[in-house]
């Protein structure tokens, strides 16, 4: 949900907790976003891109998603002029146009976001809107500060621009905060996955294969021996709402097939971060994939968010998770628990 995320250099400010796998992030009571925010927007059509409909006119310049870069169009540049079928002799002229810059030069790398985006009022706004922008916990890759958040102008103007004309500008507020309270949450999963495999498979067995019930345990024993290490930033961070998981349409499909034992609501939206470790002194870098979904709302009306982070599918990933999700299986079938009970008394 990093949508609108700038590269401006701030301080840490407050954090949200998390848990390893899928666990309710609650946001404020009156926070819940209008049908009309995207975080709303279901992405079951990723498993039927036929269904996808056309933006109309004034979301031309960025269609209605989580992101507004379509990342699935790929800018086409003209051919080279050596290219071009000139007779020998002829002059070119110039073009009577200049052409326009393309969308990837406009757009600042880190996050694939446009530069700037405006802190002032949209034509008609009735209702004004804050500018401050808070602070998160997240700390840039690049080493200058953390990234910051966007201001509740900025957001509605963010979310005019690509289409969602229809947003109700009294509840752009709550969006924001709900926003922000995600992020912090999705950092805070991923910090742990960090803390756990940042130093090595071999160091991230060691935390795991007592179970998920030991770990904390032991991972604090491991970080009072070793002392403090260098803490992962995040390099870049990527919207891909219209690309399915492999992981979430499987669960679809368990949904499908037992749906009064699965879940069936698709995330509403996917996120790919990129994440920087240090690893013998040198940096690597490493992909998470965060998928979010909405549940039902708590009696008091407070919306709630799973947030499912997890390495990439990458072979390193694909190992971490299986240590980690593992360990609780690997302890019991090893008789661990039973002997530690016996232990105790």
């Amino acid at each position: 949900m990093g949508w609108f995320w700038a590269d401006t250099t701030t301080a840490a400010s407050a954090s949200a907790p998390a848990h390893p796998t899928s666990r309710p992030a609650h946001g404020n009571g009156d926070a819940a976003p209008p049908p009309s925010c995207p975080m709303h927007k279901k992405t079951a059509e990723a498993l039927n891109p036929s269904a996808c409909k056309k933006p109309t006119a004034a979301a031309a310049a960025a269609p209605p998603s989580s992101c507004p870069v379509p990342h699935g169009n790929p800018v086409v540049s003209p051919p080279p002029a050596s290219s071009c079928p000139v007779p020998h002799g002829e002059r070119k002229t110039a073009p009577e146009q200049q052409q326009e810059p393309s969308m990837l030069s406009k757009l600042n790398p880190l996050n694939y976001m446009f530069h700037s985006i405006s802190q002032a009022p949209a034509p008609d706004q009735k209702f004004a809107l804050p500018t401050e922008r808070d602070e998160s916990t997240i700390p840039k890759g690049s080493g200058d500060g953390n990234w910051e958040y966007p201001s509740p102008q900025q957001m509605y103007n963010a979310l005019l621009r690509k289409g969602y004309t229809d947003t109700d500008i009294t509840a752009v507020e709550s969006m924001v905060a709900v926003h922000n309270f995600l992020n912090e949450g999705a950092w805070a999963e991923i910090v742990e996955w960090e803390r756990r495999f940042g130093k090595g498979l071999k160091r991230g067995w060691e935390v795991s294969k007592r179970g998920e019930e030991n770990s904390a345990m032991a991972l604090r024993r491991l970080e009072a021996r070793e002392g403090g290490g260098e803490q992962p930033t995040l390099i870049r961070f990527q919207g891909r709402p219209k690309d399915m998981t492999p992981k979430a349409a499987m669960m679809q499909m368990m949904g499908w097939l037992y749906p009064s034992k699965f879940e069936t609501e698709p995330p509403f939206d996917r996120h790919d971060w990129f994440v920087s470790r240090d690893v013998n002194g040198e940096k690597k870098e490493v992909r998470y994939v965060i998928d979010y979904y909405s549940g039902p709302p708590e009696p008091t009306g407070e919306p709630v968010f799973f947030l499912d982070v997890r390495p990439a599918m990458t072979p390193t990933g694909a190992v971490e998770r299986l240590m980690r999700w593992g360990g609780d299986v690997w302890w019991r079938a090893s008789g661990g628990e039973v002997r530690e009970a016996n232990n105790k008394k």
